[in-house]
């Protein structure tokens, strides 16, 4: 891990690329777990993250194209972590914010944004702050 150069506080970050298929979910469920565990995060905020980034790129997977690499990129900020996930896409589509599977980001991550990058590339970003417990977005 290293700084993110001309970023304040103290940052670290890893980021992870693999195939966009569902089968190499396990490698992020796996990171975001050990990533938070670093940060003292609870066995509960820790499935409650492993849950919301498997869900995030669920919603991403659903409009990757074919063949396509899932990014993820994780920040660790100060007693939080920061998980953003990220596809190309065949629609340029936001994922909808009124479905259920966008209310269970909310309700495990804190903080959930979505980007849609001029490339029609989407992103997911969760923030969770250790101890803040589940809250609205």
């Amino acid at each position: 891990m290293s700084q993110i150069a001309g970023e304040p506080g103290n940052q670290d970050f890893v980021e992870v690329r693999l195939p966009a298929a569902g089968a190499y979910l396990s490698v992020l469920r796996t990171a975001t777990a050990g990533l938070a565990a670093r940060l003292d995060f609870t066995l509960d905020e820790i499935e409650d993250l492993r849950i919301a980034v498997d869900e995030a790129c669920a919603i991403l997977l659903q409009q990757a194209v074919p063949g396509s690499v899932l990014s993820c990129v994780f920040r660790l900020i100060d007693d939080a972590l920061q998980v953003t996930v990220s596809a190309p896409t065949t629609d340029g589509r936001a994922p909808e914010r009124d479905t259920f599977a966008w209310t269970v980001l909310s309700a495990l991550a804190g903080k959930v944004d979505s980007t849609v990058a001029e490339d029609q590339t989407v992103s997911i970003s969760l923030y969770k702050e250790r101890g803040a417990g589940p809250g609205p977005s």
